[in-house]
């Protein structure tokens, strides 16, 4: 990966022998790496077994989670927020593991709307919830730095399951939580 980025760094008309990139490549590699270690996690290793009985069965909602990933078409950044919920049945799994199954997906080349299904997957897999709800919304890079240069646009995706599908006023109590 290091070379590669030499490489791309030199098709660019850069001098790699220049002070400020000289440790260019390999600092480039580390961050790559760094921004896609989804790719090294599994959501077992990632939940741990941090599943707790409980006779809650009322909404539960993680708003606000902050997300980096990088989308796969131009492998630019693209930042932004998740609001996770789901509606326990019989257990309920730790809180930061919900942040950590949001960044184990961001650290990915992603497109949003996939990462949205593959989040509300993932926490139904786990749970074994009645029903889960993820809003994303985030800031491409790719469409306010090129393209269109659009900076004030946000793009926002939902996936709802089970009971946030089947019922409107599921869905309707989710969306007032975290409007």
């Amino acid at each position: 990966m290091e070379n590669a980025f030499a490489k791309i760094i030199s098709e660019l008309g850069e001098d790699l022998d220049r002070e400020g990139l000289k440790d260019t490549p390999k600092r480039a590699a580390k961050a790559m790496r760094y921004l896609t270690q989804g790719y090294e996690q599994s959501l077992e290793e990632v939940v741990n077994g941090a599943m707790f009985p409980s006779d809650n069965s009322e909404m539960v909602i993680v708003k606000d989670i902050e997300l980096y990933s990088l989308c796969e078409h131009h492998m630019l950044p693209f930042i932004g927020k998740a609001h996770v919920a789901y509606i326990p049945q019989g257990k309920v799994v730790g809180l930061s593991k919900i942040a950590r199954i949001v960044d184990m997906y961001a650290r990915r080349l992603q497109i949003q709307e996939n990462m949205t299904k593959q989040i509300a997957e993932a926490i139904q897999e786990v749970t074994d919830a009645a029903g889960v709800a993820v809003v994303i919304e985030a800031k491409h890079m790719c469409m306010m730095m090129r393209g269109v240069e659009k900076q004030n646009s946000s793009m926002k995706t939902s996936m709802m399951l089970g009971s946030f599908r089947d019922n409107p006023a599921t869905r309707a109590e989710f969306f007032s939580l975290v409007s």
